[in-house]
C-alpha cells in the first residue's frame, strides 16, 4: 500500500518540479491555522438536498422549451434515458462517498486518491466554474420570475436581493444552509406532487371544462416532431436534442451529496439512504412530470411557442401552468410562479453551497491557493464562499445584455460542464473499484452499487458520445455560428488545457498505479461516521419520520 503523505506542490526553482501524491486530506501540521468544517447537517437535511437540491428551473420551464422542438414522446423518453444515468452516477458517488466520507471531500478528491492529480486539477477547477455558473443561472431565472409580476422594479434590485440571501445562508454556519434548503426542497417536493396529481385530474376530465385529455396531444400535433430533417432521422435527432438538453435539469445534482458528506452527521448511515431513494425521487418527479407535461399541453400550443420566443423564465414560459390555463383553473398561475421562484432560488443556494465546498477541497489537496481553506468559527470556508460568490456576481450581465442570451449561454456552458464531469467519476469510480477488489475485497465496502461494472461502462459511451455530439445542429448547412460553436464546445479545450498544462508542468504519471491507490481510511477519516443520535421512535408517527429522516 502507498504511504500515507501529504501533499505537496514544489516550485521549478532551481531544476525541475516534482509532485508527491497525497492520499488524504486530513493533514493537521497546518489545519489548527485555517479552521475546520464540522458535520452539522442532519439527515432529514441530506435526503431534501439528495433531489431537492438538482429541481430547478430546468424541470419546471426548460422542459417546455424541449417539449416544443421535439414533442411529447421525444421528452419523456430523454428523461428516461438521462434519469438512468444520473440514477448510475448517484450510486457510484453514494459507493465512494460511503467508504470516504471525510472532511473536505469533493469528487476531485477521489479523482485524486485513485486516479491521477492532473485529471483531479482540471476536474475541480470545471465543477467550480459550473457550479458558479449554475448560481448565475438560477438567479436570473429567479429574477426574470419576479418580473413576472411586475416590472417596475429593476431586475438587478432582484438578483442583489437573492443574491445576498443565499450569501448570508451559506456564510454564517452549514445547519442554516441546511435548513433552508430542507424547506425550499419541501416547497418544491410538495409542489410537483401537486401538480402530478393535478395532471392526472386533467388527463380523465377531471378540471373545470371537463374535457378530458388523456393522450390527445399525442395523436395532435404528434408525439415525435423531427428536428433539422425529415424522416426517421429527424425523429432521432429530435430525441437526441431532448436528451442532450434534459442534462440541464440534473446537472451536476448527484455531486451535491458527496460534498455535502464531509459536513454530515453519521455519514455512513444518511448518505446510503439518500442514494438508494434517489431512483424512485428521479421516476416520481422527473420521469411522471414531464409525461403529465405532454398530456396537458400541446407540443405547438401559441402560447408555449410565443413565450420562449419572447424569452420568458417565469410561469408564462411553464408547461404546467399553462396546461392548466388551458384547462380553465385561474389563479393557480401565481402560485406555481411562486413555486418556480422558490426552486430557482433553492437551487442557486445549493449550487453556492457546493461551489464554495469543491474550491475548499482544491485548496486542501494544494491545487488551490491555501487561503481557501480558511473556516470562520462556525465550520464554514467563507473565503471560498465569497470566491464562488464573486464569480456568481457574473449574472449582472443580464442587466445590459438581456436575459434570454445570458441564460441560454449559462446553460449550454453548464451542461457540458457537468457531461464531463459524470465522464470523470464514472472513471474514477472505475479505478475505485479495481483497487477496492485488489487491496479488500469488494464484499467488504459498506455500500455497493447495482448493475456494476456494467453500468457504468455503458453510461461512459453515452456521455462520450453525447459531449461530442451535443452541439451538432451548427454543422447543418446555414446553421453555423461562432456563439454557438464556443457554447457547444468551448468547455471541452479548457478542461484539456487544464489536465495537460498541469499534466506538462508537475510531469505526473498517467495514472496512479492501482497497486499504489491508497483505499484505507484513517485517523480523522473515521471520525463521527456511524454515530446516529436519533432517539428510537416511540409511536407510529415517529417511525414514519424515523424510516423518512
Amino acid at each position: 500500500m502507498a504511504n500515507r503523505q501529504e501533499k505537496s506542490l514544489d516550485s521549478k526553482e532551481g531544476g525541475e518540479g516534482t509532485f508527491i501524491q497525497s492520499s488524504s486530506i486530513s493533514s493537521g501540521r497546518d489545519s489548527s491555522h485555517f479552521g475546520k468544517t464540522r458535520r452539522a447537517l442532519k439527515s432529514r437535511h441530506i435526503q431534501l438536498i439528495a433531489i431537492g437540491g438538482c429541481i430547478g428551473t430546468g424541470l419546471f420551464v426548460g422542459s417546455g422549451a424541449i417539449l416544443s422542438t421535439v414533442g411529447p414522446a421525444n421528452l419523456f423518453m430523454a428523461y428516461i434515458f438521462m434519469s438512468f444515468i444520473i440514477w448510475i452516477v448517484m450510486n457510484i458517488l453514494g459507493e465512494m462517498t460511503t467508504y470516504l466520507p471525510v472532511k473536505g471531500v469533493s469528487v476531485q478528491y477521489y479523482v485524486n486518491r485513485f486516479c491521477d492529480p492532473s485529471l483531479a486539477f482540471a476536474a475541480g477547477w470545471n465543477y467550480w466554474f459550473a457550479y458558479a455558473m449554475l448560481v448565475s443561472a438560477e438567479i436570473s431565472a429567479a429574477a426574470l420570475v419576479i418580473q413576472y409580476w411586475t416590472t417596475a422594479v429593476p431586475v438587478a434590485v432582484w438578483i442583489t436581493i437573492i443574491l445576498l440571501t443565499c450569501l448570508a445562508l451559506n456564510i454564517f454556519a452549514v445547519a442554516y444552509y441546511g435548513e433552508a434548503e430542507f424547506w425550499m426542497a419541501s416547497i418544491k417536493v410538495i409542489a410537483i406532487v401537486g401538480l402530478l396529481i393535478l395532471g392526472v385530474v386533467l388527463f380523465f376530465g377531471g378540471g373545470p371544462t371537463h374535457d378530458r385529455l388523456g393522450f390527445r396531444y399525442w395523436v395532435h400535433p404528434g408525439a415525435m416532431n423531427t428536428y433539422m430533417t425529415g424522416g426517421t432521422t429527424g425523429r432521432f435527432l429530435a430525441f437526441w436534442t431532448a436528451f442532450a438538453r434534459s442534462g440541464f435539469a440534473f446537472v451536476l445534482g448527484p455531486e451535491l451529496i458527496t460534498v455535502a458528506a464531509g459536513e454530515t452527521e453519521a455519514p455512513r448511515r444518511n448518505i446510503p439512504k439518500a442514494a438508494r431513494r434517489f431512483v424512485y425521487r428521479v421516476i416520481f418527479f422527473y420521469v411522471l412530470g414531464t409525461l403529465v407535461i405532454g398530456c396537458i399541453v400541446a407540443s405547438d400550443d401559441p402560447m408555449l411557442l410565443q413565450a420562449i420566443n419572447q424569452g420568458k423564465s417565469g410561469a408564462g414560459a411553464s408547461p404546467f401552468v399553462l396546461g392548466i390555463q388551458r384547462a380553465g383553473i385561474r389563479g393557480l398561475n401565481h402560485v406555481i410562479n411562486g413555486v418556480i421562484l422558490t426552486s430557482a432560488w433553492s437551487s442557486g443556494n445549493s449550487f453556492l453551497f457546493a461551489g464554495s465546498r469543491s474550491l475548499y477541497s482544491l485548496a486542501l489537496t494544494g491545487q488551490a491557493p491555501k487561503v481557501f481553506r480558511r473556516c470562520n468559527r462556525n465550520g464554514v470556508p467563507y473565503v471560498a464562499v465569497f470566491g464562488t460568490f464573486a464569480v456568481a456576481c457574473l449574472v449582472y450581465l443580464n442587466v445590459s445584455n438581456g436575459a434570454a442570451l445570458v441564460f441560454v449561454w449559462f446553460m449550454n456552458l453548464t451542461t457540458i460542464s457537468g457531461f464531463i464531469a459524470w465522464i470523470v467519476v464514472l472513471i474514477c469510480y472505475l479505478r475505485f473499484r479495481k483497487a477496492v477488489s485488489l487491496h479488500i475485497g469488494l464484499d467488504n465496502l459498506p455500500f455497493r452499487s447495482p448493475l456494476q461494472p456494467y453500468a457504468t461502462w455503458l453510461s461512459l459511451v453515452v456521455l462520450v458520445i453525447l459531449t461530442l455530439t451535443n452541439g451538432f445542429q451548427v454543422f447543418f448547412p446555414g446553421q453555423f455560428s461562432a456563439s454557438s460553436f464556443l457554447a457547444a464546445y468551448i468547455t471541452i479545450p479548457i478542461f484539456l488545457i487544464l489536465y495537460l498544462g498541469h499534466k506538462i508542468w508537475f510531469r505526473t504519471p498517467w495514472l496512479i498505479d492501482v497497486k499504489e491507490v491508497d483505499v484505507f481510511p484513517g485517523g480523522e477519516e473515521d471520525e463521527g461516521l456511524d454515530e446516529d443520535t436519533r432517539e428510537e421512535p416511540r409511536n407510529i408517527l415517529e417511525r414514519v419520520w424515523f424510516w423518512v429522516a
